[in-house]
């Protein structure tokens, strides 16, 4: 089972520029615990001023849809409603990790391969 990773694209409101990560801590809080929900990030664009991503990382798409069906999930999130950015349709994006590097040194000082995946010389990758 592949870990999942979802993204929500959200603008902040020009008269409240921290809307989104007030939001985005509130939201954290009350998911802690969340079974299946392996952390999240709020990524700001360095390009565009007021433009945020957050990513979720569960464990797998069966912990994510679980989550999304609950009777929580909407009373939870509602703080970052209104300012999703729908500029390009849906402003989610739900991604299955495929594959997964780190590039941190392991500690016989080669690059570390997530072993929840095949080993990358077997899948015709390279590690470095």
């Amino acid at each position: 089972m592949n870990r999942l990773r979802v993204l929500l694209h959200a603008i902040a409101p020009g008269d409240d520029p921290g809307a989104i990560e007030r939001a985005y801590h509130d939201i954290s809080t009350a998911l802690a615990g969340t079974p299946g929900l392996l952390g999240n990030e709020l990524l700001a664009s360095t390009t565009e001023p007021g433009k945020f991503v957050v990513m979720s990382e569960w464990e797998s798409a069966e912990a994510f849809r679980t989550w999304e069906v609950g009777s929580e999930h909407r009373g939870t999130t509602a703080p970052l409603r209104p300012y999703q950015d729908r500029s390009a349709g849906s402003p989610f994006g739900i991604y299955e990790v495929a594959a997964s590097y780190s590039h941190a040194p392991a500690a016989d000082g080669q690059a570390a391969h997530d072993p929840a995946f095949p080993d990358p010389v077997s899948c015709g990758r390279r590690t470095h």
